[in-house]
């Protein structure tokens, strides 16, 4: 018989059964020893006695184990519904309150573990929803063009204007689907970021080559004012990216003659880049709305864009040890500072000379 299968109670009746046979064992042994009748009496008085206590003994601690397995099992039941914390013992001597205490601690656990699978779901919902949206409409006008094109006889000036038309569509279809790719590459970690030194000038090239063409089409001066000899620590491509992203929001938004400044400061710490503009800004309270994903503000939804930059250049700036703040009030324009940590070995190497360019 293993004793991993007995009960308590048959532990315990097993228990009282040995020491019972094991003293009357012994008073008849002594007995025939010393053949006097008092002893075979007096040890079985004591057996009888012995007994009792035992049963009284397991009496009480039945009755213990019933209330203590009653409330493990009602804290178990709290914890497997989630809707009330376990009950804590206030006796903190027993050997229910030293596992409530842990109960409670896996119970924070577990809720706190809810809440973030909770909030998953609900960012993955709005994550569909989003994307759903920003397809919907460019298929919804590629279906209706070729239904146009399969249906009607056009002129072949028109027909060159709607084969336009689909092109375009297509290009914002295949901008939305690079971009999502590199957002969720991005936050699985599949993508590293390699800090190496190289020349924030650079990388600041780099980025505004990509705003050239839209800046002059609306008449907007960029201006760059950096140290020409500035060399930290980043990741010069994704570095690129982010500031390329805060750029192209300034372009987008700022009208026709306005202006973007893009100024670097050395701080202790920090390497401060500023990117400012003479747009439109967006109220205080918008601030931190702005950095969510697909996140557009209700009067521009009719400029291109998905709404993913600013959420993408946090990202990066994050991931390299820095942060991103924002300035703006509404008819002021944006200030994007992004602060990224600096060697202070290389800042020491550094001049004064700047470079000032113009777009």
């Amino acid at each position: 018989m293993r004793l991993e299968r007995i009960s308590v109670k048959g532990l315990f009746l097993l228990i009282c059964g040995g020491t019972a046979v094991s003293m009357l064992t012994i008073c008849t042994i002594l007995f025939v020893i010393a053949g006097e009748l008092w002893v075979l009496i007096a040890g079985m008085l004591l057996t009888i006695c012995a007994l009792i206590w035992m049963f009284l003994l397991m009496l009480f601690f039945g009755k213990r184990l019933s209330v203590f397995t009653g409330d493990l099992c009602r804290a178990m039941d709290h914890m497997i519904s989630g809707n009330e914390e376990p009950v804590h013992a206030a006796d903190r001597e027993t050997l229910f309150a030293r596992i409530s205490y842990r109960l409670l601690r896996l119970y924070d656990i577990m809720q706190e573990n809810r809440r973030k699978v909770d909030e998953e779901r609900q960012e993955l919902q709005m994550l569909v929803s989003n994307i759903s949206h920003q397809v919907k409409t460019p298929v919804s006008n590629l279906k209706m063009v070729t239904d146009t094109l399969l249906t009607k006889l056009i002129a072949e000036q028109e027909r060159q204007e709607f084969l336009q038309g689909i092109r375009s569509q297509a290009d914002k279809l295949e901008f939305l689907f690079q971009v999502l790719v590199k957002t969720s590459r991005l936050e699985a970690g599949a993508i590293q970021l390699k800090k190496k030194e190289g020349s924030l000038l650079d990388t600041l090239a780099i980025a505004c080559s990509g705003i050239v063409y839209a800046a002059e089409k609306k008449n907007i001066s960029v201006t760059v004012d950096c140290p020409d000899n500035l060399y930290f620590s980043h990741d010069s491509k994704w570095t690129a990216e982010a500031i390329f992203n805060l750029l192209d929001n300034a372009v987008k938004y700022t009208p026709e003659g306005g202006a973007i400044h893009i100024s670097v400061e050395q701080w202790e710490m920090y390497i401060k880049l500023d990117v400012s503009d003479t747009g439109k800004g967006i109220p205080e309270s918008n601030h931190a709305a702005i950095f969510r994903r697909f996140y557009r503000e209700e009067e521009v939804h009719n400029e291109q864009g998905v709404g993913i930059g600013l959420y993408l250049t946090r990202e990066i700036v994050t991931k390299q040890g820095g942060y991103v703040k924002v300035t703006s009030k509404v008819g002021r324009g944006f200030t994007f500072s992004v602060f990224s940590l600096a060697d202070h070995r290389i800042i020491d190497q550094i001049d004064n000379r700047n470079a000032q360019c113009v777009v």
